[in-house]
């Protein structure tokens, strides 16, 4: 599994214009191809500052989203924002859920 956090902070007085390209994105990448699962947040404290995370199947998978013109209107957007995008690109191995938290707890009550 491939998790990808891109944040950008937008130029104030372009927060429309990059909130309606995020908003543009959001239906059709859930019928990509290996894509998992994908949000867009806004930062709680500043709301120039926005993250597109994703979560895909395959290093293939992100590959192929990566060069799809829906990404480069993504990357086309750099000219609203105050500072580049930052992008981090996370490989997972493993993944838990509940059961860890309820693992670690019971080890120490």
């Amino acid at each position: 599994m491939i998790i990808v956090n891109i944040t950008m902070t937008v130029k104030p007085e372009k927060y429309l214009e990059l909130r309606q390209t995020l908003l543009s994105m959001i239906g059709p990448m859930e019928n990509e191809a290996g894509c998992l699962s994908h949000a867009v947040s806004q930062d709680i404290c500043d709301k120039n500052c926005f993250s597109l995370m994703q979560t895909w199947q395959s290093s293939n998978d992100l590959d192929r989203h990566l060069k799809s013109p829906r990404f480069g209107v993504l990357l086309g957007s750099k000219s609203l924002l105050d500072e580049p995008l930052q992008v981090q690109i996370h490989t997972v191995s493993q993944t838990k859920g509940m059961e860890a938290i309820q693992t670690a707890r019971n080890r120490w009550s």
